[in-house]
């Protein structure tokens, strides 16, 4: 279960790959016997990871709750929301930062059966069906967006001219890329600018008009701002951070 932070995920189980957003409330489930061959990660993120037996009950619990013993194995699922799920594992996380007391084994085990019924309930292979698909801006138009962006840093780059490339209107494209990046087409662009302006004020080289119009902000006041905005402090400031 993701705690906080975001990033991009691909994982392949059991030779069947998912992609998707790690954000926070999502969750993964790996059946125990799983063969997980892959899993990759953009960016860091807190996580809580909870581990149950290979076997949730026994046949004959599962027969007297009305449950084929042969349907109650668990699907690998990735990348869902469920708010149940989520309280659940908030309040086991909880319990985790409690002091050891006489009823604490009473609290967990009672979390622990309420988190085996609603797995039982909601996540067996019979039950369980992953969410339709909705559209999503593919890897090669997404990486043609981000190629254009890097050639055209110090030029004016419209939104029409990005969702061209992507062969989207303006209107999908801004959705599919913030949802694939995390952030608008222009912070996106912004923000590549900035790590740009700041390795050109590690270099020394250069003036910080000079680095201004070479990464796109027209004016050095225009850059100043955008830079304190993205870093907290000025240019120059940066450049004597970086001389102590």
């Amino acid at each position: 279960m993701i705690l906080s932070g975001k990033s991009l995920v691909r994982r392949c189980a059991d030779g069947k790959w998912q992609e998707g957003l790690a954000l926070p409330g999502r969750a993964w489930l790996l059946p125990a016997g799983s063969n997980e061959t892959h899993l990759e990660l953009g960016d860091a993120l807190e996580c809580l990871l909870l581990f149950l037996p290979a076997r949730l009950l026994g046949d004959s619990a599962l027969i007297d709750h009305g449950l084929d013993p042969s349907k109650a194995e668990l699907a690998c699922a990735g990348g869902f929301s469920d708010p149940m799920l989520s309280r659940i594992g908030e309040a086991l996380l909880q319990l985790i930062a409690c002091e050891t007391g006489p009823t604490r084994k009473f609290v967990a085990d009672g979390l622990s059966a309420a988190l085996t019924a609603h797995l039982l309930g909601h996540y067996t292979i019979d039950r369980w069906r992953p969410a339709a698909r909705s559209p999503s801006l593919d890897k090669r138009r997404l990486q043609r967006v981000l190629d254009l962006i890097q050639s055209r840093l110090s030029e004016t780059l419209s939104l029409a001219e990005l969702a061209a490339e992507a062969c989207l209107s303006p209107f999908h494209f801004s959705r599919l890329f913030r949802e694939a990046t995390g952030l608008s087409p222009h912070q996106y662009l912004l923000a590549r600018r900035i790590e740009v302006a700041k390795r050109l004020i590690a270099e020394g080289q250069i003036s910080m008009v000079e680095i201004a119009l070479d990464t796109g902000f027209g004016s050095q006041a225009n850059f100043s701002r955008t830079f304190s905005r993205f870093t907290g402090c000025t240019p120059r400031d940066y450049r004597r951070l970086l001389r102590r």
